[in-house]
């Protein structure tokens, strides 16, 4: 549904906007839900009354616009490369339907739109967000010369905790449970950007740039599941650290049978099932959401 609702804001967007929401992938919201959900995860733990909607709401509308960002920066910094991969050719910056200068213009703008939305949480939430920025920049240039980029993704990605807790509390003095909550995504973030890797495989390799598809090779479900397991761990830490009630248990169950099914089923030398089971990530996401949901309200 979401896919259908942002796809179809794109395409029926004035030709003149049309490139600018493509640049920061609104049509495909996958990654800005994977961005927002351990954001979330953190309100739910700080969540006290209705008063944190506000805070849900400015976590949620900036999530879009950093990820966006995120993605004019990648294009930006990785323009060559894209020209050289069939998935990716056809990305604005690649294609010239916007310049580079625009497009950093563009990834300029939203960073400084995201700032703004967070300022009505409330301001030490804009510091925190801003902290993250100069990673954000960073990480296309990994893929270069780190062997293992996705694990710098994830550490760069799942920052969006402590946004998230600071947007609900006013505090950036974070408790040990937010330190596991950001472990959890961290190692969530390490199996699905693996598994999106696994599409581009081929041309990695050719190009020489690195991924985790090439670092793990066929070992890659060996290592997922070892990820997936220390994800949990770290969400399960965090709730048995508070006095979270006993519904997160039985939810977060069947977030752990969820992942290790798609971990299980994922053929990694396909990429549509890649894609899909990409995807099929932000299941586990809300998974864990709801399981912590669950535990507040028991």
């Amino acid at each position: 549904m979401l896919h259908k609702i942002s796809a179809g804001v794109v395409t029926k967007s004035p030709d003149a906007i049309r490139s600018y929401l493509l640049l920061m992938r609104l049509d495909r919201p996958t990654g800005y839900v994977l961005y927002l959900l351990p954001g979330l995860w953190a309100v739910v733990f700080a969540f006290q009354d209705l008063s944190d909607l506000v805070a849900v709401a400015a976590v949620a509308v900036a999530a879009v616009l950093i990820r966006g960002f995120a993605c004019a920066s990648n294009d930006v910094t990785d323009v060559e490369i894209d020209r050289r991969v069939a998935r990716t050719v056809g990305r604005p910056v690649a294609a010239g339907t916007i310049s580079v200068r625009n497009g950093v213009l563009w990834a300029a703008a939203q960073a400084g739109a995201a700032l703004l939305v967070l300022a009505v949480a409330n301001w030490q939430t804009v510091l925190v967000a801003l902290a993250t920025y100069p990673l954000i920049v960073a990480y296309p240039f990994m893929k270069r010369f780190f062997v293992w980029p996705s694990a710098f993704l994830g550490l760069v990605m799942s920052t969006y905790v402590f946004v998230g807790w600071t947007a609900a509390t006013g505090n950036a003095d974070y408790p040990p449970q937010v330190y596991g909550l950001y472990a959890a995504g961290t190692f969530w973030t390490m199996i699905h950007d693996a598994i999106y890797s696994h599409q581009d495989k081929e041309y990695d390799r050719k190009i020489g740039v690195k991924s985790s598809a090439l670092l793990f090779g066929g070992s890659t479900k060996v290592w997922l599941a070892f990820f997936g397991l220390l994800s949990l761990a770290g969400v399960v830490w965090a709730a048995s650290l508070t006095t979270i009630g006993w519904a997160f248990y039985v939810v977060v169950v069947l977030a752990a049978a969820y992942l290790g099914h798609l971990i299980k089923k994922v053929d990694l030398d396909d990429p549509k099932a890649c894609w899909d089971t990409f995807c099929a990530n932000t299941n586990y996401g809300w998974l864990v959401l709801a399981a912590l949901i669950a535990g507040q309200l028991t």
